[in-house]
């Protein structure tokens, strides 16, 4: 029998050819999209399982709650003392590891270069499961000037994997008194898996400052730390006890940073499961952390994988009910000579699963096709060895009969149940059975539209993001840096670099991001983003003044008293008259600042961020750590190479990079293109899907109306009239796929958007936009169908059974 069925299916197959590749071709998009999502959610959800230890790896976090009971902030970053005080007093921690992430420079032959390095404590591999390939895990971080080193480091740098006992130079890239010392080779690792939230290609020893192990350093916050419990400790209790312990400990602490500050935020400690990090989006991955990740993303592709899927589902029962009228007799004949409904339905269902199965093997190779590209988009290293894991071919067989299920049962159930009688004698009549078909185009479309509206409403997001003003000129601009950049060394580079015709301006800032807080109005502490700048600092990158001055290198007083600040400044300040207005950094005795000038805001940080206040000054004990160089257009060539020249010369032994500002600026909408590439993805392959199913829906039609049709033309009806009459009915489902899928479109890219301070509004235009696309799409696929049946000689027609 199930020979007998098999041999059925496959002829049946065959002898529809087009219906068959187009059913095969939808399916095997759908099953490949879901394929492609599985994967992306299981290495999401398996992110640092493979710790031996784990369940009973936690992160310590705090949270830090206002005198009032506020909640301001929750943070995993702690400082040096709450790693050694809690694993004393607390018998449940059987190890504790600190790590963070640091900048060395290195030193390689007569070439300095800067490089990421990790530090951590000895314990590090007691609680990490990174397997060494040679070194003994306990010891290896044991002694100050000792490091591990990755395989992939190992073979780069010695041209071998047994490097034990090599050394390489190493500085702290951050000290300017640092001189360049051995480091010894005492282990070399494994490959960190892909799905880890820590990777290291150099791990050194936690250098372990005295000033910050003494008491008020449990307000200071730099690094991870980790502990493992013992097994079956209770975190909650655990936690209890890491609290007692801080408020005995830090009780002397918090008395005086409160007596010299004021009042002080209350500190609350937890405990955070290792393997969550990847996916939490409050207490995330960060220094020394990588790839962190957000739910959201698992959800979103999960949607779009679910659209594509259920409308090639959908286009399955379409297109096989589309069809069944070629088979109504052969359906009758079945009945006649015995076959009964439960036969029927059981051959209908083993074509389906034939038919699943053949867009399964098709899914399998568009997935290894389309991998790379899946990982580039997705920020990802996922490879098509990860298919076979145990779980995933589980999801898989699951997916399939799933699929095969959800696609044959509707068909299978009515062409099984046909009238034998009826079928026989064409008296058969499928009006009235088709409203679920219409639905499902209704559906389809709507599920179409949607992801159409989202991907122009992303794409307009992006190209806001990327085109708004600034606020400064970010074209022609160059950036390097030199930490601890002394005021001489920042003349001398600037006199060396305007040599060059082909650089017009040089200017000096601090290096990263600082922040402080002041208080303005003589009372109130106020947060700022703080910038030591070069007194042309602002006519170099072309920032406009407001009102007042700016600074002038001939006033020696305005780098000891003036300062700037932008608007947002003065706005949280809540000042009329800014100009005159005293700063005071209370918390040193006797620094003061007055207000000489207005900035008006510019971006001087992503624009997914709002623009903070910010405090201009030319402190002479702040060090620079950037430079910026203005170039002439078309010169960039000439003026890298002096610039490069001139700084290898000037600082030989620091390592040398550049990047022009406006490259960098746009690469921090990297996540904005890679989503606005997904969505593009998915509208395209939901459109075409949907169109195979809307031409099997035409295509039903058509032959439902072939004896109408010759009837109409042999009474003069044109062809013209023939179309729009075959395509009206579905030019209407297709308008009202909008009542479904606009609300829905806009509720939810409202939603996303509230995530930017800078934002398009959802204009009439995207949605125009979508339904014009979306008719055209639909009347291109229905006329092409309405045509080949319009231009049928009606004597044929009239003659077909």
């Amino acid at each position: 029998m199930l020979k007998n069925y098999l041999k059925i299916a496959l002829r049946t197959l065959a002898q529809s050819k087009v219906y068959s590749v187009i059913n095969i071709t939808g399916l095997s998009i759908g099953l490949a999209a879901a394929m492609l999502i599985m994967l992306y959610t299981k290495d999401e959800v398996s992110y640092d399982g493979f710790h031996a230890n784990n369940p009973n790896i936690y992160r310590i976090t705090f949270k830090s709650v206002t005198p009032a009971g506020v909640l301001e902030n929750t943070s995993g970053i702690t400082g040096f003392l709450p790693g050694p005080k809690f694993s004393t007093g607390t018998p449940e921690i059987e190890a504790f590891t600190r790590y963070r992430q640091h900048r060395n420079d290195v030193k390689l032959g007569d070439q300095v270069v800067s490089q990421e390095v990790y530090q951590a404590d000895r314990d590090f591999f007691r609680i990490f499961s990174f397997p060494l390939l040679s070194g003994n895990p306990l010891t290896a971080l044991a002694q100050p000037r000792s490091m591990v080193i990755s395989e992939a480091m190992a073979e780069k740098h010695f041209g071998t994997v047994n490097a034990l006992g090599k050394t390489m130079l190493f500085k702290d890239s951050f000290d300017e008194h640092a001189a360049f010392e051995p480091f010894v080779v005492t282990g070399v690792a494994a490959r960190c898996p892909q799905n880890s939230s820590i990777q290291f290609d150099f791990l050194q020893p936690l250098p372990v400052p005295e000033s910050q192990m003494q008491g008020e350093a449990w307000f200071n916050s730099s690094l991870n730390t980790f502990v493992k419990l013992t097994p079956g400790a209770n975190p909650q209790a655990v936690s209890a006890t890491m609290n007692r312990i801080y408020q005995s400990d830090a009780r002397d602490a918090m008395k005086a940073v409160a007596k010299k500050y004021g009042l002080i935020n209350n500190r609350y400690y937890g405990l955070q499961p290792f393997t969550a990090i990847h996916l939490d989006s409050q207490l995330n991955a960060e220094n020394g952390l990588m790839n962190g990740s957000k739910p959201l993303f698992s959800y979103v592709l999960s949607g779009i994988a679910l659209f594509i899927l259920l409308i090639a589902c959908i286009n399955f029962v379409n297109l096989t009910v589309a069809r069944s009228l070629k088979r109504a007799k052969e359906i009758g004949v079945r009945k006649v000579v015995g076959g009964g409904r439960h036969q029927l339905a059981a051959q209908f269902l083993g074509e389906s699963f034939v038919l699943c199965f053949a867009a399964f093997i098709l899914a399998i190779l568009l997935v290894e096709s389309v991998l790379p590209t899946f990982n580039q988009l997705a920020n990802k290293a996922l490879a098509l060895s990860y298919l076979f894991d145990w779980q995933l071919i589980i999801g898989y067989i699951a997916l399939f009969v799933l699929t095969a299920l959800l696609a044959g049962f509707y068909p299978a159930v009515v062409l099984s149940g046909y009238d034998p009688v009826k079928t026989l004698y064409s008296r058969f009549n499928f009006s009235g059975r088709n409203y679920l078909q219409k639905t499902l185009v209704v559906v389809q479309f709507a599920l179409a539209s949607f992801l159409i509206i989202v991907t122009l409403t992303m794409r307009s997001q992006f190209n806001f993001l990327t085109n708004m003003e600034l606020g400064y000129d970010d074209q022609n601009l160059i950036s390097i840096e030199k930490q601890n950049l002394t005021r001489p060394e920042a003349r001398l580079l600037t006199d060396e670099l305007l040599k060059s015709r082909s650089i017009t301006a040089v200017t000096p800032k601090n290096g990263g991001q600082w922040g402080t807080i002041a208080r303005v109005n003589a009372g109130a502490d106020m947060e700022f983003s703080y910038e030591t700048v070069g007194s042309d600092y602002l006519s170099v990158l072309q920032i406009p003044l407001v009102e007042g001055r700016t600074f002038s290198g001939e006033l020696a007083s305005d780098s000891m008293k003036a300062v700037l600040v932008n608007e947002a400044f003065v706005k949280k300040a809540g000042w009329k008259k800014p100009l005159g207005q005293e700063v005071d950094f209370w918390y040193t005795p006797g620094e003061k600042y007055t207000v000489v000038g207005v900035v008006k805001d510019y971006h001087f940080q992503s624009l997914t961020t709002s623009i903070r206040p910010q405090l201009f000054t030319m402190k002479p004990g702040n060090p620079f750590g950037k430079v910026f160089i203005r170039v002439k257009p078309g010169m960039q060539s000439a003026s890298l190479a002096h610039i490069g020249k001139t700084f290898r010369k000037l600082f030989p032994l620091v390592p040398y990079s550049y990047q022009f500002v406006d490259e960098a600026n746009a690469k921090s909408y990297e996540s904005e293109a890679k989503w606005k590439q997904i969505m593009l993805f998915g509208a395209v392959l939901t459109i075409f899907i949907s169109s195979i199913g809307l031409f099997g829906l035409a295509t039903l039609a058509a032959e439902r109306r072939t004896k109408e049709i010759g009837i109409r033309k042999v009474l003069g009806a044109s062809i013209a009239g023939i179309v729009a009459l075959l395509s009206t009915d579905f030019v209407k489902l297709v308008a009202l796929s909008f009542v479904l899928s606009f609300p829905a479109a806009y509720y939810a890219m409202q939603k996303w958007l509230e995530n930017y301070p800078y934002k398009v509004e959802i204009s009439a235009w995207i949605f125009l936009s979508a339904s014009g696309l979306s008719l055209l799409i639909a009347l291109f696929t229905v006329s092409f169908q309405s045509v080949r049946t319009a231009l049928m000689n009606p004597v044929k027609s009239l003659r077909r059974d």
